[in-house]
């Protein structure tokens, strides 16, 4: 099954902005243009001319429809710069849109773009846009990455303004772990600036050109991990203040007023959060003290993790509520219809009591309601002792085989338990992952949050050959005997085919195979409860999903096959 694909180009930068931390990058400019694609809404880039390498060798003359190893289809050239060009293409194979770096195979930078490429493939990080292949083939070598067409550039967003604090706290958040945990393998940025910072409509921030920007324009650091934390001190910056921390402008933004040096964000802009305007100057003034206090600097993305940890937590801002309009009476409801209103500041006679039902019609009534209860408490009178006749009846025989030995022997069944979840963990068995930041959605007791799946081409079926399933494998905290699991499911419609599993443990690494089955089931609704057809003890199972429903497009994909899951229960 093809999946339809989240990815979006890696390509150069938008503005003509002073490297932060490599004299090498100073010649290199480009812009960015609005892709064209449909639904696709993710950047290009216009083309532009540099300096550096670019007498050494000309970019390869290729064309759109053109393709490499028969599979990736070149669509659109968004940049030609410095002997290289990037291109959207297709994945024929697989039916997606990606993103290809293309340069010639003599260019002097194509062994070390090679190995940045590998490098970055191997780290399998979802927070970094993910390089998908990397060959030399036919006097030329390539790189094929993702392609996001739901995800938007920092550079976009600023060009409103700046910011919420907490959608900053999100960013510097997440673009620090996730640079720590390069940099834990041994991998650089280099090239951290607001267009390879990409927000995806989940909210979730992901950072694109691990590496591979750096190796494509000949950038290298002697403190890498000195240089990337200055890049995030940057972009925390510009997102708090919508200037860039230095004299000139770049990324569409305006830099600081020459001539006065690097001031604190909360000095360039009433109402910055005080403890992100130190976070970004601890960031960026590496070599010393800030200038709001004598906080000692950040030099690694680790220790920047660490500064954000000890910060009071920033909270999502309160979802606003309009009131509804105060309601007004009407003179009809006010039991005054027909009649004048009295004047402001009259007394007003209180409207005296109904009388009762002293009418002809009313006896009639009263009549009526005293022998129906008549007529009921003879017949209840009449049933009450004809079961105690057959009661005195039958007691010699009720006492002959009536037990009650104190337990569920008696033939009653117990009632189901419910089972307490204690984590989860996406299970991917081949291809990406769906949503791994989502698991825990599925049993946080709001069914208005979920877990979701991408959209893929083909179906109801998955294809084995490409993606056999999607699912998650939860964790019960021990051994418990599983009868039945109830979840609600998002896209109803064609059906969805849901499988349980007894497995060793969360991890991927356990094939199907390998697991137990515990029950099946295919729905046509919104709703899906698989019973176990004989309990057993596990602590783990795997909710295997090989069949989903077609599903129009909406904010979070395209439209196609999909599934999502929510307020998901075990029962025992």
């Amino acid at each position: 099954m093809a999946e339809r694909s989240t990815a979006a180009v890696d390509v150069a930068d938008n503005s003509g902005e002073e490297s932060l931390t490599a004299e090498a990058d100073q010649s290199t400019a480009d812009g960015v243009a609005k892709n064209r694609e449909q639904d696709t809404d993710s950047d290009e880039v216009q083309e532009k001319t540099g300096t550096e390498g670019s007498g050494e060798t000309s970019p390869p003359e290729l064309h759109s429809g053109h393709k490499l190893a028969r599979r990736y289809r070149l669509e659109e050239c968004v940049t030609r710069l410095d002997g290289f060009s990037s291109w959207r293409a297709v994945d024929e194979k697989l039916r997606r849109a990606v993103g290809v770096h293309i340069l010639p195979a003599d260019h002097s930078r194509a062994r070390s773009v090679l190995a940045a490429a590998r490098s970055s493939a191997l780290l399998g990080d979802p927070r970094f846009v993910q390089v998908l292949d990397a060959v030399e083939e036919n006097d030329l070598v390539y790189v094929v990455h993702e392609w996001l067409p739901d995800a938007v550039e920092l550079t976009t967003l600023l060009a409103s303004g700046p910011l919420e604090v907490y959608d900053a706290y999100q960013m510097v958040s997440q673009v620090s772990a996730a640079m720590a945990a390069a940099h834990r393998e041994g991998l650089a940025h280099l090239r951290l600036n607001p267009n390879a910072v990409l927000r995806t409509s989940t909210g979730q921030w992901r950072i694109r050109g691990l590496a591979v920007n750096a190796a494509l324009r000949g950038i290298s650091s002697d403190t890498p991990q000195r240089t990337d934390t200055e890049s995030i001190g940057a972009l925390l910056y510009a997102a708090l203040t919508q200037r860039w921390p230095y004299e000139n402008d770049a990324y569409g933004l305006s830099g600081l007023p020459k001539d006065i040096g690097l001031i604190p964000p909360d000095q360039v802009r009433a109402g910055v959060h005080r403890g992100l305007s130190e976070l970004a100057m601890r960031a960026l003034a590496n070599d010393g003290a800030t200038a709001s206090r004598h906080e000692s600097p950040c030099t690694t993305p680790e220790e920047l993790v660490k500064a954000i940890g000890e910060m009071p937590r920033i909270r999502p801002p309160e979802p606003a509520f309009t009131s509804p309009p105060e309601y007004q009476r009407t003179t009809y409801q006010q039991g005054t219809y027909g009649r004048t209103a009295p004047r402001p500041g009259s007394p007003q006679a209180v409207p005296a009591p109904p009388p009762p039902l002293q009418s002809r019609t009313g006896k009639a009534l009263k009549w009526a309601v005293s022998a129906l209860l008549i007529a009921a408490l003879g017949l209840g009178s009449w049933q009450l002792a004809d079961a105690l006749l057959d009661q005195g009846g039958k007691s010699d025989d009720t006492n002959k085989t009536q037990t009650n030995d104190g337990d569920d022997k008696g033939g009653k069944a117990r009632p189901p338990k419910p089972l307490a979840i204690q984590g989860a963990q996406e299970y991917v068995a081949k291809g990406s992952a769906q949503a791994p930041e989502d698991v825990a959605k599925t049993y946080d007791g709001d069914p208005s949050t979920y877990w979701r799946t991408r959209s893929f081409v083909d179906g109801p079926d998955m294809n084995p050959a490409f993606k056999p399933g999607v699912g998650i494998v939860y964790d019960l905290g021990s051994e418990q005997t599983v009868k039945a699991s109830s979840m609600g499911l998002r896209y109803s419609g064609d059906h969805t085919t849901v499988t349980l599993y007894a497995t060793d443990s969360t991890s991927s690494s356990t094939p199907i195979s390998a697991m137990r089955k515990l029950g099946t089931v295919t729905t046509t609704g919104d709703s899906a409860t698989v019973k176990v057809s004989k309990p057993v003890k596990t602590r783990y199972v795997l909710v295997w999903i090989t069949a989903m429903p077609s599903a129009p497009g909406d904010a979070y994909s395209g439209a196609g096959y999909k599934q999502a899951i929510t307020d998901l229960k075990f029962t025992g």
